[in-house]
C-alpha cells in the first residue's frame, strides 16, 4: 500500500511524506528542525523514520530546514545538481545528484524525476510507484507542459498546486514584479491552470485529488472549487492541504 501525507503546505513552508511499508520519504522540508518533529510527532513519526529527503529545488520554503534534519539525523538527500549548487549546502552526510529524468528506486517504491518549469536553478517534481499504484507531487511551477503530463497523467493520486487566482492575484498585495513572477510561466500555477491537468487523468481512477501549495493571500478556498467543479464530476475525492496542518494520511490500495 502507498501512502502520503503532509506537515504543511504554502508559502510558508511545505512538506510531504510518501510511505510504503517500513519505507518513509520526505519530499521538502521547509520547516525548522524544532517544528517539522513536532509536526512528525502528529503522524506518529520521529526524524529516524524518514528514510530519504528528496529536494525539488532550493526556495526556502521547501529547502530551509533540509540541512539541519538531514546532517542531525544522517538522512540521505537527493536532488538536482543544480538544486545542490543553489543551496550550497557543503556539509550533508550523504547526498546523491538526479537529473529531471531520472528513474530510481528508494525502498520499495520507485520514483521518477520530473523536470518542470519554475524560476529556480533546476526545480524538479516526482512521481513515485509501487504495487502498481502510482502518486504525483506537483507543485511549484508555472505552466502545463507535454513533459509534465505525459509523466503525471496515469495518477491514482495527485498532490497538486492550485496557488493563486489571477484576479486575487493582480489587487492583491504584491508588487508588480512579484505578480509577473507569481503569474509567469515560470511561476505557480493558477487555479485553471491545475484543473486543466486534472483533464488529463481518468477520473475512475483518481482515489484521491490533494489541494495543495494554496496562497494565502492571493485565492481563496471557493475559487480553487469553482475551477475544479468545471472539470470533475464531484469533488468527492478531493482534499485540501492547509498551512498548519497539511493533510492527514491517505492511502492507494
Amino acid at each position: 500500500m502507498l501512502s502520503f501525507a503532509s506537515l504543511g503546505s504554502g508559502s510558508r513552508g511545505n512538506c510531504t511524506l510518501v510511505q510504503r511499508g517500513d519505507t518513509t520519504l520526505m519530499i521538502d522540508c521547509g520547516f525548522s528542525l524544532r517544528e517539522v518533529q513536532r509536526r512528525l510527532a502528529r503522524l506518529d513519526l520521529v526524524p529516524g523514520d524518514i528514510d530519504a529527503i528528496l529536494v525539488t529545488h532550493e526556495h526556502s520554503d521547501h529547502a530551509k530546514g533540509v540541512e539541519s534534519l538531514a546532517r542531525t539525523f544522517s538522512i540521505p538527500v537527493y536532488m538536482s545538481h543544480g538544486t545542490f549548487i543553489a543551496t550550497k549546502w557543503q556539509r550533508l552526510p550523504n547526498y546523491h545528484l538526479i537529473q529531471g529524468s531520472h528513474r530510481f528506486s528508494i525502498g520499495g517504491i520507485d520514483v521518477q524525476t520530473v523536470a518542470v518549469p519554475h524560476d529556480s536553478r533546476e526545480a524538479t517534481q516526482f512521481v513515485f510507484e509501487s504495487s502498481s499504484k502510482i502518486l504525483g507531487v506537483l507543485t511549484d511551477l508555472g505552466s502545463i507542459t507535454p513533459h509534465v503530463i505525459e509523466h503525471y497523467r496515469h495518477c491514482h493520486g495527485l498532490v497538486l498546486e492550485f496557488n493563486h487566482c489571477p484576479e486575487l492575484l493582480a489587487r492583491g498585495p504584491y508588487p508588480p514584479s512579484l505578480q509577473r513572477r507569481v503569474g509567469g510561466d515560470w511561476g505557480h500555477l493558477s487555479n485553471d491552470q491545475a484543473a486543466s491537468l486534472l483533464q488529463h487523468i481518468d477520473f475512475n481512477q483518481l482515489k484521491h485529488v490533494v489541494v495543495s501549495h494554496i496562497s494565502e493571500k492571493n485565492n481563496a478556498h471557493d475559487r480553487v472549487m469553482a475551477s475544479m467543479q468545471a472539470v470533475l464530476p464531484n469533488l468527492d475525492k478531493v482534499v485540501v492541504a492547509d498551512q498548519e496542518n497539511g493533510f492527514p494520511w491517505l492511502h492507494l490500495e
